[in-house]
Parts: C-alpha cells; structure tokens; sequence
C-alpha cells in the first residue's frame, strides 16, 4: 500500500498558531515529535515560515525554527557540522558553494530512498540541471528549492530606434551592442559583472555557449581551451570595447545591474532571478522599456547555466531523518513550490513552470526565456570544486585582463597551470 504523505494529510488540514519547542539532542527530538530547521534569510523562507502552521497540524509535528544571514548561516555550519553535532535536523545550504564540501565529508544524509518513495512528490518533476547539482557520488544528497538561469536583459527601446531585432546569437549581440552604443553618447552596449570572482558565474554561460568548461572529461583544468580562450575574449571584449565608460573591474551584480536600471546601458546578462530590480518603477528608471530573452547562442548553442541557488539537505547526525524529511517533502510539495514562484522565487518543478499559474506574476518574456533556458541549461555555474572560493579567484582572473583589454589568451595559459595546481592539491 502506498503511504500516505504530509501533503495528502495536509488536504484536511487547518490553520494553528506557530509553535516553537525546544529540545536537546536528536533522538529527544525525535521522541517530542520537534523538527530543527536551519534556514537562510529569503523570500522563500519568509514564505515557508508562514506556512509552518499548516505543515504541524497535518503532521502532528513540532518546528524549530532557526533563521539566519548567509555569513551567520555559514558559522554556525562551520562549528556544528564539524563537531559531528546533532542539533540540526534539516539545513538549508548553497548546493554550488558548500554542497560538495559537506557531500565529501558526509555532513548531508543519503536522500535516493527517500526521493524514490513517493511518486505523487516526484522527483522526476524535477529539472535535470538542479538534480545533478543536489547529487554526490550517485546519491541525492539535498532537494532543489530555488533555481537560476541567465537571461539577456535588453532596451526594448533602444533596439526598436535601431532597427534591430533581439539579439538571438553572440555575433548579433555583439553587433547590436556596437551599433547602439555609437549611437547613443553615455549609453553603454553592454554591461555584465566585472569583478573576477563575482564575474565567473555569469562567465560560466558564455564559456559553455562556446563549448567549454571548467574541467574537461577527466577532470584536468580546461580553462585554456580554444573555446575558454575565445569565451574569455568575447565577454571580456564586450565590456572592454562597449561596456560603460571607466569601467571599474570590481562589480557584481549590484553595481551592474544599477547600471543598467539608471537606463546606461542597452545589454545586459545576468540571472533570472534578480529581474524584478529592472522592473520595479521604484528602483528602475526603465522599468516599463526592459525585455528579456534567451541567452545568445554561441557555437556551441545557447548553454545557460540552470542551477539550484539553494537546497534543503538532512543532517547525517541527526537521529531524527525521517521527521527531517517529512518537513522537506511538505516544504519542497508541488503547491508549496508553486506558491513560492507565484511570490517571485523561481522554483525546479517542471510541472510547475508549466502551470500558468506559476507564471502568471512574470513578464510573458521572461517566462517564455526561462523556460527555454531550463531545457538547454547546464547544472553548474562555477567549478565544481570543494573551496569554491579560490577556484573562482584563479578562473576569474583572465576575465578582468579581457576587460582591461590585456592578452586573455597568455592569462588563461597562466590560469590553467594555477588551476590545474589547485585542483590536484583541493581533494575532490
């Protein structure tokens, strides 16, 4: 017989006030029915906390709720998964950042039992790109709960007095750029993030796009591929020949992004997520003249990054799993995930994005772009190392000599042998 899960119970449910219960280890959690959930200051979890009545009354279980900045979020990581502690049943995590770290040294319970079990949640539901990115060694170690992708935001305005079309390849984005930027004094075609880590992320698309990667097959440094050198080239060169006037190479997407919302720039490439900043009319001057669209196609197509910015994962130390996962199936339900995107948190159920409900707050444009790009959008967005930080410091670096409108090429040569350096000694 199939059981039942908290979402079917949840059908019968009502609302009760939200309850806190303190508790000391795991199995005392497990025996007074209380769940400890860490999570991260976010919309999303703004949207969960309201919701947690409904999830106790269906489940007869107690949550406690611990809620914290990302700096905080990952202090309290470093000290308590360290010592192996038991006082966190279900953790919020960046999947991308620390998700391999925490996976290699087996703080993230094995999930693939429990994924599998229920086929009215449906894993299968789930986007190809998110999945990998929760998956170690052929185990799911943590859900998907909010996904990116990046898109090209434009000028409608602009590209109409040009007489140009959206730009549907890196040539004709390159061109339209071009065009508009000697058309327009103080008006840059295209802007994206400068800064050298920061950079990689959004860099990430555009080295696939061109056919390249991080790594290669074996796992070896791919950074000085023709194609990472061309992608260097080109994303460096845009800002460099197009990109705003005394361009500082210290942005990331604030910076960047006010550029083009303050209506100084025609192109911009950034993750999808972040759209309501240039719609907004209280924090963009153009907010009723900005498009979206599919990331350009390099040669090797249109490769998007599509990832999970962040996942609920277990706690291996944790003696109460299965209460644990109860609270992320409810959290991670098709209903729950839908009335997260409805409040503007993309979410990584397919099903989902294809309920018009769950794009009925998004721009027809941008909706259309996401969906194009989570079919053809590539799982990582970074390298998929264990210190992620310093990956992005050694591969970001030819970035910020093609926008200073240095040799890329010989940076990237110089980054592959500090990559390749790194790599061998990081211990993935």
């Amino acid at each position: 017989m199939k059981r039942r899960s908290v979402l079917q119970l949840m059908a019968v449910a009502s609302l009760v006030p939200f309850g806190i219960t303190a508790c000391g280890s795991g199995t005392d959690a497990a025996a007074s029915g209380t769940v400890r959930v860490t999570l991260a200051n976010h919309v999303w979890t703004e949207g969960i906390k309201a919701a947690i009545p409904e999830f106790e009354k269906a489940s007869g279980l107690k949550v406690e709720l611990t809620q914290l900045g990302e700096d905080q979020l990952s202090d309290q990581y470093n000290v308590k998964l360290n010592a192996g502690s038991d006082e966190i049943d279900v953790m919020m995590y960046r999947p991308l950042q620390e998700g391999k770290s925490f996976a290699q040294n087996t703080y993230l319970a094995d999930l693939t039992e429990h994924v599998s079990s229920n086929s009215d949640w449906n894993w299968d539901d789930y986007q190809a790109g998110p999945k990998v990115a929760t998956t170690f060694e052929g185990k799911v170690v943590g859900v998907p709960i909010i996904t990116e992708r990046e898109l090209l935001y434009y000028r409608k305005d602009l590209l109409e007095a040009a007489g140009l079309k959206v730009p549907a390849t890196m040539e004709e984005l390159e061109a339209a750029a071009k065009t508009i930027s000697e058309a327009n004094a103080g008006i840059a075609g295209f802007v994206a993030r400068t800064n050298k880590s920061a950079a990689v992320t959004q860099f990430s698309s555009f080295l696939y796009s061109f056919g390249g990667d991080f790594t290669d097959s074996s796992g070896k440094s791919a950074v000085s591929s023709d194609a990472a050198k061309k992608a260097y080239a080109y994303y460096g060169g845009l800002i460099h020949n197009y990109g705003p006037e005394n361009v500082s190479t210290d942005m990331s997407w604030p910076e960047a992004m006010a550029i083009f919302t303050q209506g100084s720039a025609a192109f911009y490439t950034e993750a999808d997520s972040l759209y309501k900043n240039a719609t907004d009319p209280a924090k963009s001057k153009v907010s009723d003249k900005v498009g979206f669209a599919p990331l350009p196609a390099g040669p090797a197509g249109s490769k998007p990054y599509n990832i999970p910015s962040w996942g609920l994962g277990v706690n291996s130390a944790s003696g109460n799993q299965d209460n644990a996962w109860k609270f992320i199936e409810w959290a991670t339900s098709k209903e729950r995930t839908l009335a997260a995107q409805k409040a503007g948190v993309p979410g990584p159920r397919a099903s989902v994005w294809a309920d018009p409900e769950g794009t009925a707050t998004y721009p027809k444009d941008l909706a259309a772009a996401i969906a194009i790009s989570a079919e053809t959008g590539v799982g990582h967005d970074r390298p998929l190392v264990v210190t992620v930080g310093k990956a992005r410091e050694i591969v970001g670096e030819p970035i910020v000599t093609a926008i200073t409108g240095g040799d890329s090429a010989a940076a990237a040569d110089k980054a592959n042998t500090a990559f390749q350096k790194f790599l061998d000694s990081d211990g993935r």
